[in-house]
């Protein structure tokens, strides 16, 4: 069961303890309802933080890796988004593959925690309930939020 034994995505602690966490959202352009829900989604867990974020658009998934190589030098917290939905080719294996190790390799290679909002699905329904969308039974934008910025204050904490 999808979000079966998910971590509490609280992120009031970040306002209430005033820190001061950079955020840059790079989000990907294709299937635009089921990016406007991660975005929305996203937003909201940064308001909530207390935080002002910076969005970038690139036009797919593949390319979030480079956007957010580049953005993980000036920004405490990135949080990539993108939607990849199966279809009779192995492009979506291609693509899964490419973001997520490219993701991978730019936060262990900078230090800079990502959000990982990148939706995998096999059909654009499983998409849709993912969104945070009205009727959405998660909101994975909100989520990948919370992971990168509770990311940043563990570590803070921990003094690093």
């Amino acid at each position: 069961m999808s979000g079966h034994g998910a971590p509490d995505n609280d992120v009031s602690s970040i306002k209430a303890k005033g820190l001061d966490i950079r955020v840059a959202i790079v989000a990907a352009s294709w299937h635009t309802e089921i990016m406007d829900g991660l975005i929305n989604g996203a937003l909201r867990a940064v308001e909530d933080a207390g935080l002002l974020p910076k969005l970038i658009r690139v036009p797919g998934s593949f390319e979030l890796p480079v956007a957010a190589a580049r953005l993980a030098p000036h920004f405490d917290a990135v949080v990539a988004l993108g939607v990849v939905i199966r279809g009779g080719t192995p492009h979506f294996d291609y693509v899964c593959s490419a973001a997520t190790t490219g993701l991978t390799d730019v936060s262990v290679r900078t230090g800079t925690p990502i959000g990982f909002g990148v939706l995998t699905c096999d059909t654009e329904q499983q998409g849709l309930d993912r969104a945070g969308l009205p009727g959405s039974s998660e909101d994975k934008g909100y989520e990948a939020v919370a992971a990168a910025v509770n990311t940043v204050a563990a570590l803070r904490g921990a003094g690093v």
